[in-house]
Order: C-alpha cells, then sequence, then structure tokens
C-alpha cells in the first residue's frame, strides 16, 4: 500500500474538491464517501471506487481496480469534508442511468433542495422498491457528502437521473400517469388513487410543486391529515406517498 504524507498531494487536493464542489463533481463524473460501512455497499454494489485513502494498515475487503493509499490523520483531515473525518475515505464514479420511460412507481422530486431530505427519500425510494428517482428544478446534489451519507449505502443502488419538462411530457405522451403532491380544494386522497404504476412529484415544503409540473399533472394528490396541521416535511411526505405505492406492488414470487 502507498503512503501520502503531505497535505498539498494533488490527490488530497482532487478529493478535498470532491467534498466541496458540486461542479467538479459534474465535470470529473466522481463523488466522495466515507466509511467503512459506505466502502463495503459499494463493493457490493459494484460501483466503480477510483481511489481509497485509509488510516489502516490493511482494509476488511478487496477493492478491484482501486488506488489505495494509507494516509496519517492530517492528511485524512485536510481531504475529508468532515470536521472529523472516519478513517476511511474514497471516490466513486457516478453511475449512469438509462434514459428511458419508466415502467411502474416512480417519484418526481421538484426542487428539493435539502440534502438531508434529499438522502433520506433515496434510502426510502430504495427500501420499497421504486423504479426510479426523478429529479428536475433547483435539487440539491444529491452526490454532496451530506446526502450520500443520508442514503445509507442507497446511493448505490437507487436508479436516479436528472430530467426536464420536455422529458417528463415525453413520458406523460406515453400513457404514464403524472400525479402532484399538493394542498388544494381538488386534490384526492391517495388512498383512492392507483399511484403504484406512475409518477408521483413532490415539492419542496416552503415552496411546493412548480407551476410547470403541476401543469404536467392528470391529478393532485393530499395526504390525510388531522385539521390544524399544516404539512409534512418534504422526506416525509414522500415516504408516505412511496409506502402507499408499495402496498399495491403484487409481492415477488
Amino acid at each position: 500500500m502507498n503512503e501520502i504524507t503531505s497535505r498539498k498531494n494533488p490527490l488530497i487536493q482532487h478529493l478535498k474538491r470532491l467534498g466541496t464542489d458540486g461542479a467538479y463533481r459534474r465535470e470529473t463524473g466522481q463523488f466522495l464517501c466515507d466509511g467503512e460501512k459506505l466502502l463495503k455497499d459499494a463493493i457490493l454494489s459494484g460501483a466503480e471506487i477510483t481511489t481509497v485513502l485509509t488510516e489502516r494498515d490493511t482494509l476488511p475487503l478487496h477493492i478491484p481496480n482501486a488506488a489505495v493509499y494509507r494516509v496519517t490523520r492530517p492528511v485524512m483531515e485536510a481531504a475529508s469534508p468532515l470536521k472529523t473525518p472516519q478513517d476511511i475515505l474514497f471516490a466513486c464514479k457516478i453511475p449512469r442511468h438509462e434514459d428511458s420511460a419508466p415502467s411502474g412507481f416512480s417519484i418526481l422530486l421538484d426542487g428539493i433542495q435539502d440534502p438531508g431530505n434529499m438522502g433520506t427519500i433515496l434510502r426510502t425510494a430504495a427500501a420499497f422498491g421504486v423504479r426510479q428517482v426523478l429529479l428536475i428544478g433547483d435539487c440539491a446534489d444529491p452526490y454532496s457528502p451530506k446526502s450520500v451519507r443520508a442514503t445509507m449505502g442507497a446511493i448505490f443502488r437507487e436508479p436516479m437521473r436528472k430530467v426536464t419538462l420536455q422529458e417528463v411530457s415525453a413520458m406523460k405522451s406515453t400513457g404514464v400517469s403524472i400525479y402532484g403532491a399538493a394542498l388544494r380544494e381538488d386534490s384526492a386522497d391517495i388512498r383512492t388513487i392507483p399511484i403504484y404504476s406512475g409518477i408521483v412529484a413532490v415539492g419542496s415544503e416552503g415552496r411546493g410543486l412548480s407551476e410547470e409540473v403541476l401543469a404536467l399533472c392528470d391529478k393532485t394528490l393530499i395526504i390525510p391529515m388531522e385539521p390544524g396541521t399544516e404539512s409534512l416535511n418534504a422526506a416525509t411526505a414522500a415516504a408516505i406517498i412511496m409506502w402507499e405505492a408499495a402496498k399495491h406492488q403484487p409481492p415477488p414470487v
């Protein structure tokens, strides 16, 4: 195992930028992860790991095709975006997911800006077998360190991609039903609509769904709540919607 002893090493600077600069992540096609659990999830999911830093003498699993370096605590602190980093830090290539119309249930996130909510929604989507997560508008970067940690490994498993209004419209033209979660007088109770084969759009807590996305919706939906309750956290609302869709999916054979 090779060693890196300088905090100014170009590789350390590269990893540091992956943790702090979204444009650099998109430019390089890589993102940063930390900790043994995420490393194991990445390996088991077949993620393409490019670089690993560790303070250990050995690693718990074999990592094919990755450059592995032993570093000191000061070097790890220089590379990691965390104030108190774990003893493993690694970079992965951002996966490419096919651009095709969804089959089965998908969720469309419209302007979800909190990275913790973004990661939690991805984690829940993977748990409930959501076909894919679609991102539209000014969403938080799902590959930021905070989002990645919140996914608890789902970042390596859940299909996800950014889409445009034109792409969503094209999906609708193929017969896919699109629903929007919105507090409107004409919204239907989510329990009465067969959402399990369509797309449900969820907006941010403050703004809700954009007018452009609402215009594409065949119907708007509400989650029934007690009187006096204004709204739910976006990740909580998305979880309820995904559970409602999962209830109507046939059990695995």
